[in-house]
């Protein structure tokens, strides 16, 4: 991964229903465009928070967090029947090619943000497939999140995407974050 991982030590905080003012349950939702039977991995799913929401509407949902102990957090509060823990970097998902009809991330794309982490996302989502990324804003004025030094701008996001294989459908900076919705090209 980026910069650093959270740290584990405050994994409580990540179960903040605060952290819906920079992504919405619904939002999220609408990006995403899941269907039921949808194999969906959520990218850095740390406590589960926004794993949760998405759980009830595909088939199953991999939890991919780098760090086990977040999965031991995740434990404890209770997955969801059709989520499951997987423990790998971005850079080396364990599924199939094109086993995945989607993927999200929310507040970790600076995390794992690299050409290999692209590539190997276009690898793992089926031809058409869904990337939805909201993350802190190299451009936001840094009060929430991770420091500014340790962000990307959209622009960043929206140029690796496209030079790793993807087409952008939607790209939009807020006041902390950004949102990009990409699909893999054939």
């Amino acid at each position: 991964m980026g910069f650093h991982t959270f740290d584990v030590a405050r994994a409580e905080s990540l179960d903040d229903e605060g952290r819906y003012r920079y992504c919405s349950r619904e939002e999220l939702l609408a990006l995403l465009a899941p269907s039921p039977g949808e194999a969906v991995a959520d990218l850095g799913s740390g406590t589960g928070f926004y794993t949760d929401d998405v759980a009830p509407a595909v088939g199953t949902l991999y939890a991919v967090d780098v760090q086990a102990a977040m999965h031991e957090f995740y434990r404890e509060k209770g997955v969801p029947p059709n989520v499951e823990l997987v423990t790998a970097d971005v850079e080396s998902l364990p599924f199939a090619d094109g086993e995945l009809d989607a993927a999200l991330s929310t507040m970790v794309y600076h995390e794992f943000a690299s050409d290999d982490a692209v590539t190997e996302l276009g690898r793992v989502l089926r031809p058409d497939g869904r990337l939805v990324t909201v993350d802190w804003s190299k451009a936001g004025p840094g009060e929430a999140g991770p420091p500014t030094d340790e962000r990307f701008g959209l622009g960043d996001a929206v140029s690796t995407l496209e030079d790793g294989g993807f087409v952008v459908t939607e790209a939009a900076s807020r006041r902390e974050t950004f949102v990009c919705v990409a699909r893999r090209t054939e």
